[in-house]
């Protein structure tokens, strides 16, 4: 059974979530440029995220295998570092944590979420859009003459 919980005070497995999160981010390597953020996480800067944000984690068995992050911003809710464990991918959870971030917007007065991907992730940008999201712009990395990052967003009802 896996259970979505928010990460709270009492969380203290950040080694085992950046292993989860790294995990489901490796198949970007070599395949985006710039590299992933990914790469500059620590535990403690994970930590940090969490203190700064609205932040949920999936377990089974209490062991990561997934999770959302989720900044409230003037119109939206800014989702980031979304990650399920690649042999959970296609399961419904990915689903599970993007409701848990719908249900922040909505108790927040936001009527939004937005994302960035990367552009090369064309089959991240298919599923954003299966989900209900559009793309909004593109936007470059600093050094790059050529997008790099595509912003969708979902209007919530």
């Amino acid at each position: 059974m896996i259970e979505i919980v928010r990460i709270d005070d009492d969380f203290s497995r950040w080694s085992d979530l950046l292993d989860l999160i790294r995990s489901s981010f490796a198949y970007m390597d070599g395949v985006i440029d710039p590299p992933s953020s990914v790469h500059r996480l620590t535990p403690a800067l994970l930590a940090q995220k969490a203190r700064d944000e609205v932040a949920f984690v999936a377990t089974s068995a209490g062991v990561p295998v997934g999770c959302i992050f989720c900044l409230p911003e003037t119109d939206c809710l800014y989702l980031g570092k979304f990650a399920v464990a690649p042999e959970l991918q296609g399961t419904g959870l990915g689903r599970r944590l993007m409701a848990k971030a719908e249900e922040v917007a909505r108790a927040r007065g936001l009527r939004a979420l937005r994302l960035e991907t990367r552009v090369e992730l064309k089959d991240n940008h298919a599923l954003f859009v299966r989900w209900g999201f559009t793309t909004t712009t593109e936007s470059a990395h600093p050094g790059f003459g050529r997008a790099t990052s595509v912003e969708m967003r979902k209007l919530l009802d």
